[in-house]
């Protein structure tokens, strides 16, 4: 089955017209997206957009052997001039199975949002889920017709704006190691420049420019997740939301949370409420900061937040704070503490997305207590991003990859 992405943008397209934003004024040449349409084999055309006659002759190809145009969107689309010959518009209502005289067979996906998805299985045997903007399976993603719990062979989806709905297709099983998983729907929302592929690399996915035709089950590299990230930044940086993205279209990530909880605390309350409201509600929360049992099992993603609040903790164990014992043993203590830690990243076997405070920048503590924890902070960082396949900085909301 050969599908030609006419457009890969949102409905508005990128870059949207008259808006200055830094991800408009960066959308030039490939990154220049019109509305998302999909050409399958020359025969089905999902979503009617605007200029699609022009976009497929663009691409080389025609659509006077289009048989069936279906709509996905929650309304009819933009409007457009209607291609003369044509079929009318429809959809597919949701459940119901649609055959075509090519060979192709679609089935309408019901949504959890207005709006309509389509599996479409090709005479080859290969199937293609594609995904309006702002689209998820409603429960757990269909399986294919004949009941199987076979993935898909590729998923066009909008990866960035409903990463939920790629993690709800994963835990389902809908989306594979195998899976092509192309973004669509891309908006001016998404960041601009190289950093907009990396995210979405992060998440195992990936987008083409508009135009490209693709082989529905024809082997494509996927993109691989970094088993081990450190991400470190400063106060307010994004540091923490950073790593919840690189997680966020992952099933059953569990989210360990090392700063525990203080009593009466109403500002620090707060604090806590506000990063597990926007966590996706699939995630788990393990409040600990006994790291190395959960390093050393099998199973789900991994995301720690915090390191420094861990080396608080650790520091408390041994009675780092005070001179005498830090001196008697304590800083022996430590260090055995923190290799012990960085032992346990080296040989785990699961995904590990790690926060931490990048700490000195020339600023020198007034107590030994606070530089001692500078320090050791800063060992602990170095010693932890050595184990990790990558490492990004975090500095006003924009990650820095430093490694990897």
């Amino acid at each position: 089955m050969e599908l030609t992405l006419l457009g890969t943008g949102a409905p508005d397209g990128l870059p949207r017209h008259g808006c200055p934003c830094a991800a408009c004024a960066t959308a030039v040449g490939d990154e220049a997206r019109a509305a998302t349409a999909l050409l399958i084999d020359g025969a089905l055309l999902l979503d009617l957009t605007p200029g699609a006659a022009f976009a497929a002759a663009r691409a080389g190809y025609s659509l006077v052997g289009v048989r069936q145009v279906l709509l996905s969107h929650p309304h009819a689309g933009p409007a457009v001039e209607f291609p003369a010959g044509l079929p009318a518009p429809g959809r597919v209502p949701d459940g119901r199975e649609l055959s075509l005289i090519s060979g192709h067979r679609v089935r309408a996906v019901a949504l959890d949002s207005p709006g309509t998805g389509y599996e479409v299985t090709g005479p080859d045997g290969t199937r293609l889920l594609y995904l309006p903007p702002g689209g998820a399976p409603s429960g757990l993603a269909p399986g294919p017709s004949s009941g199987t719990a076979e993935p898909y062979d590729m998923v066009v989806l909008d990866v960035l704006g409903r990463p939920d709905a790629l993690a709800r297709l994963r835990s389902s099983g809908a989306v594979g190691a195998t899976t092509d998983v192309v973004a669509a729907h891309l908006d001016h929302t998404v960041p601009p420049g190289p950093e907009m592929h990396r995210r979405l690399a992060t998440a195992g996915a990936r987008t083409v420019p508009d135009g490209k035709t693709l082989i529905v089950g024809e082997y494509h590299e996927v993109p691989d997740l970094p088993r081990r990230t450190l991400v470190l930044g400063g106060a307010r940086s994004g540091k923490s939301l950073e790593a919840e993205r690189r997680l966020a279209a992952f099933p059953d990530v569990l989210y360990v949370a090392t700063g525990g909880t203080r009593d009466g605390d109403r500002e620090w309350a707060a604090r806590i409420a506000a990063h597990r409201d926007r966590r996706p509600g699939s995630w788990r929360t393990a409040e600990t900061c006994d790291l190395v049992p959960l390093l050393a099992e099998g199973g789900s993603p991994l995301l720690i937040d915090c390191l420094a609040l861990w080396l608080t903790d650790a520091m408390d164990s041994v009675d780092a704070w005070d001179d005498e014992k830090w001196a008697h043993g304590g800083e022996r203590a430590l260090h055995e503490r923190v290799a012990r830690l960085v032992a346990a990243v080296r040989s785990t076997e699961r995904t590990v997305v790690a926060v931490s405070n990048e700490v000195g920048a020339g600023v020198v503590p007034a107590t030994a207590a606070g530089r001692r924890f500078r320090d050791e902070l800063g060992r602990l960082n170095a010693a932890f991003a050595g184990e990790c396949e990558q490492v990004l900085l975090v500095v006003a909301g924009q990650p820095l990859p430093l490694r990897g």
